[in-house]
This record gives structure tokens, sequence and C-alpha cells, in this order.
């Protein structure tokens, strides 16, 4: 079953106008008994709401009937119980050292209050973590595990993690159990190692330190796992095809491919590794089908690698998403998986913690992700201060959660509600089930529990609010979403 909330009283604000019914309202005697589509009773609505005090709200309970043939004026959501695709994974954020170093600002009780927000009984259960290998944009500043030159690597040591950003990544992975996903990201190798000699300005990694570079990766798993961090995977590496002004560095297709088909794959098995999950691309939906076709055709290569990356920042270019080509490589490799790994509304101001729009933007890519495929969704940062960072390129953004560091709030945006509809209702384990709809104006997804308890997942961008009937095999409720609205039906 989904996990029920307990109040939260521990001084988490929401910007705006204060929720009535959040989190803390789905009481345990809500549960819904799982039921077969051919014997359904009733479903229980949860929603969130632009203009209202609705977040994570209970709308109450829908009876299910004998469906009846839609009209084409009608909207319809249909649910096929008998199509199941994909196993869900998880979802959940990124744990960096600026989230580290904002969550070391807040009081113990503040602290306390943003793990339960989303790791805790009484949160949204998220179960996956994403960390950096060494340093990355959000941070202080740059720094690696060795002495710059330190090619045998003998100077190697995580000491600067363990200060703040292990403690914290410690702290949530004992909330979450056994469900966690924890799993890393480099952003640059060593600065010596590359063609530019500086960790920033993308720049390559040179061919001599191929070797250095994959046993870095198993000495960074080595040293996490004995501070009891089970290491799920590794991705190759973030963004490989984006020069930045931060840590960057590029991979061609034929480059991260016999990196991880001569390097990092026989490291990982040779120090016993051979169980933790590669992935490749770590990088757009826009460049996905070439990395992937490129990397999986070569079945050495594709031997050691669990699946696809990736980002949504191809949005920039102001064109839709690319979904089509999740779709394709889900298509083309059906036995490589999909895992979102990173996402965030870029530029920052605090005078738009309630952006309806932003919280929008996760709803529109997780209903589309993973009807395409995607098995896990990763968040970026899981907490920025009331600047949109640290970021040591001031490269600020927004996160579901905002610690005022001034005032010791914790600012829950829309986005984090939204998000709460899906990770807080599906569990580990879950099949996704096929979803329709009829009218583009509506978004939906659904997701069958281990338990068989279904979870269906609605959304409405419109200005306009909507009725709709969810017809599940031969049964429907009736259901009607306000405007700008998301809702979860679990039955």
């Amino acid at each position: 079953m989904f996990r029920f909330a307990l109040p939260l009283v521990l001084g988490l604000v929401s910007c705006g106008t204060p929720p009535a019914t959040d989190v803390s309202s789905v009481a345990a005697d809500s549960a819904v008994a799982p039921a077969s589509a051919e014997a359904l009773t009733s479903a229980q609505v949860y929603a969130t709401a632009e203009n209202t005090e609705m977040r994570l709200a209970d709308g109450g309970r829908l009876d299910f009937e004998a469906a009846n043939q839609p009209l084409e004026t009608e909207v319809a959501i249909f649910v096929n119980p008998n199509k199941k695709f994909q196993t869900f994974l998880g979802i959940g954020g990124a744990i960096t050292d600026a989230s580290a170093e904002v969550f070391s600002q807040m009081s113990p009780a503040k602290q306390e209050a943003l793990l339960k927000a989303y790791y805790g009984e009484e949160g949204i259960g998220y179960t996956i973590i994403r960390t950096s290998i060494h340093s990355c944009d959000f941070g202080l500043g740059s720094h690696t595990y060795i002495e710059e030159g330190d090619a045998e690597l003998e100077t190697f040591s995580i000491a600067p993690d363990t200060v703040k950003r292990i403690p914290m990544i410690q702290r949530a992975a004992e909330m979450v159990g056994e469900d966690l996903v924890f799993y890393a990201s480099p952003w640059s190798p060593p600065a010596f190692m590359k063609t530019n000699n500086n960790m920033l300005y993308g720049g390559s990694l040179l061919p001599e330190f191929y070797g250095a570079w994959a046993q870095y990766f198993v000495k960074f798993i080595e040293a996490y796992e004995a501070q009891g961090l089970p290491v799920w995977g590794v991705t190759i590496q973030n963004e490989p095809m984006a020069v930045q002004r931060w840590e960057s560095c590029i991979y061609t297709a034929e480059q991260e491919r016999d990196f991880l088909k001569y390097h990092l794959g026989p490291a990982m098995d040779a120090a016993g590794y051979g169980d933790k999950n590669i992935v490749v691309w770590d990088h757009n939906r826009d460049l996905i089908t070439h990395r992937a076709n490129t990397i999986f055709e070569d079945s050495v290569a594709a031997s050691y690698a669990w699946g696809t990356g990736f980002h949504w920042y191809e949005t920039w270019t102001g064109g839709l998403p690319k979904y089509d080509n999740l779709k394709l490589i889900q298509e083309s490799f059906p036995d490589k998986k999909l895992m979102f790994t990173e996402g965030c509304q870029e530029g920052f101001d605090s005078d738009h913690y309630e952006r309806w729009s932003n919280a929008e933007r996760y709803g529109n890519s997780m209903i589309n992700d993973f009807n395409s495929g995607t098995v896990g969704w990763t968040d970026w940062n899981i907490l920025l201060n009331e600047g949109g960072g640290p970021n040591h390129v001031q490269n600020f953004c927004f996160a579901p959660i905002h610690g005022d560091t001034q005032t010791d709030e914790l600012i829950l945006t829309p986005t984090y509600y939204y998000i709460g509809h899906f990770s807080k209702f599906i569990e580990p384990g879950a099949r996704r089930v096929s979803t329709a709809t009829s009218r583009s104006t509506l978004e939906s997804t659904t997701f069958e529990n281990p338990s068989g308890e279904k979870v269906t997942v609605v959304m409405n961008r419109t200005d306009e609010p909507m009725d709709y009937a969810l017809i599940v095999g031969d049964q429907q409720v009736k259901a009607s979403i306000l405007p700008h609205a998301m809702q979860t039906l679990v039955y």
C-alpha cells in the first residue's frame, strides 16, 4: 500500500496560501482495498490545484459503476488492466554538496522535517538518491578525491564528502530502507586527465587516463560502501555533449562506448562489482537515440550497460520534449532500461516559489516519460537555499523544497506536491498499466502496485475545469478535475 501521512508539524511552510489539507491529512482509514478490474468498488481521490488550498488533499471517494460507451463529446481516460509494461524502480532526487550545505545550516528540527517530507512515512515516498562523484556546479567549489597529477590514485580519499554530504545521505538512506536506489555521476575527471587541463569548460578524457579513470569509479564505490551506503550503480558522464562553464567533459558516442567496453565494464567486473548498474548517456532526449544505437549495437559494450539515463533540458529550444525518442529506444532495445536522471526549473527567482508552470513541467515529463517506458525518475537537488544555490558558478535553479537559511523555514513549492502525486502512491515493483486519454487536454498514467492496488495520475493544464470518466475495463467512475490541477486516484 502507499505511504499514509502523519502530521508534518515541524515548521514546513508552503509559499502563498497555506494548504488546509496537505500530506498530513491523508489518514490511514482512507485506504482502498486492492480490487480486481472485475470487482472494483470505489476510488480514493487526492488532489492539488492552483488558486486553492488543496495540496495532496483528500478529494473523497468515487464509486465504480458499469461503464458506458462514451460519446465523442465526452472526456474519458481508458485503463486496460490486462496490458502491463515496465516495472517501476522508484522516484527521488539528488543530494548534492549544495543540498548538504543548506541542510547543515538548518536547525535540527527543520533537518528532520526535510528528511521526513521526502523519505518518511508522512512524506512523499522518495526511494532514489543520486549524488556526484566529487564536485559539480552545485557546491561551494571544485574538488576531486586525489591530489592533482596522481594517476596511480594513491591519495584517493572521499574525506571532503564525509563532512556534510555523506551524513545527510546516510540519514536519508536509513529512512528509505531496503527500497533504496543510490547511484552516482561524475561531472568531470580531474583536470590533469583532460585535454583542456581544466575541470570546467568541457574538454575530453585523455586516452592514456581511461584506465585510471575507470579505477576511480571502483574506488568511489569501495569508499562509499565502506560508509554503509550500498551503491546501486553509476552513470558514465553527466551531460557528455555539453561544454559548460562548470565541471563538464565531452564524450562522443564512440568514446563512451569504448570507455565502457574496454575500461569501465572490465574494471567493475575485476573488482567484483559486476552486479552494479552502469547507465549510459545521462543527457537530454534530443541525441539519445544515436547514443543508444552506438553503444547497444556493440554486444560487448551492451553487456555492461543497464540502460540509458536522460535529462529534459532539450526543451530550452522551445520545441516539444522528445518523448518519441524514448519510445524508439524502448522498441529497439527492450532489454535496456530508461531512467530520468536529472531535471530542474532553471532561472531561479525567489518571488516565484509558487510558479505553477514549474510543477506542470514536472507533471508533463513524469507522465510522458513513464508512458514511454521509463522505470525510474530522479529530480535534481532536493534542497536549495533562498537564492537557488549555493552554486559556485551562479547557475541558480529551483528545487521542490527551499530552505531559507535566514529564517530557518522550509518552503514547499507546488512541484513538491506534483511529484508526490506519483512518488507517494506508486511503489517499487509496480507495473505500468495501459492508459489513454480521449483528449490531449488531460494527461494520465497508471501503475498497479504489487498488492494489486492501482494508481492513476491525471493532470489538467488548462484554464478550465473538466469532467471525465475513468474507465477501467468494463467499469467506470465519473470524476471532475479543477483547472491547473493534479489528481491521484487509488483503487
